[in-house]
């Protein structure tokens, strides 16, 4: 499975099958298993053994210790990479940016108002695509912007559902 980790800006590919990594590339053999509760994380990489501390910080970010030093990391899978991309979703969290549909489909509802100030999680919008209702929400704290879409439009994939304020 593919993953991109971000650390202090910094951003890397990340292959995991089985025992194998590939970090932008470079292959390693590696082990990661966690030391019963406690907040580390046991590391064989290669020939090297290393003890870390693993704090989640829900939305895939993760507080990373060793040795002294502490990095915050944001994780994502290649799958919820695409959907972000579809959606808009890591534009809410610079600030403005839009919610876009991910796929064709009839909006069957619109929870939200323009100007309504919203909380990670907060359901935005249903989409009935392939006789399926998507609830789309929001992936940070936004504001509403405007609303681009009213219930009983069909729409296309990428096209603009809702608009965020910049805060």
């Amino acid at each position: 499975m593919k993953y991109f980790v971000s650390i202090e800006g910094k951003e890397y590919q990340v292959m995991v099958e089985g025992d194998q990594v590939a970090v932008d590339g470079q292959s390693y053999r590696a082990h990661l298993s966690q030391i019963p509760g406690t907040p580390l994380r046991h590391l064989l990489l290669g020939d090297r053994s290393f003890t870390l501390t693993f704090e989640g910080r829900g939305a895939g970010n993760w507080s990373m210790a060793f040795q002294g030093e502490v990095w915050e990391a944001q994780v994502i899978d290649e799958r919820t990479r695409h959907i972000r991309s579809l959606t808009g979703a890591g534009d809410a969290k610079k600030g403005g940016g839009v919610l876009k549909a991910p796929m064709p489909g009839l909006v069957l509802r619109i929870d939200v108002v323009a100007g309504q100030r919203l909380e990670a999680g907060a359901s935005l919008v249903v989409l009935e695509a392939m006789k399926m209702q998507n609830e789309l929400r929001a992936q940070s704290a936004v504001v509403v912007a405007a609303l681009k879409v009213t219930a009983g439009q069909i729409v296309e994939k990428g096209e603009v559902l809702v608009e965020f304020a910049a805060e």
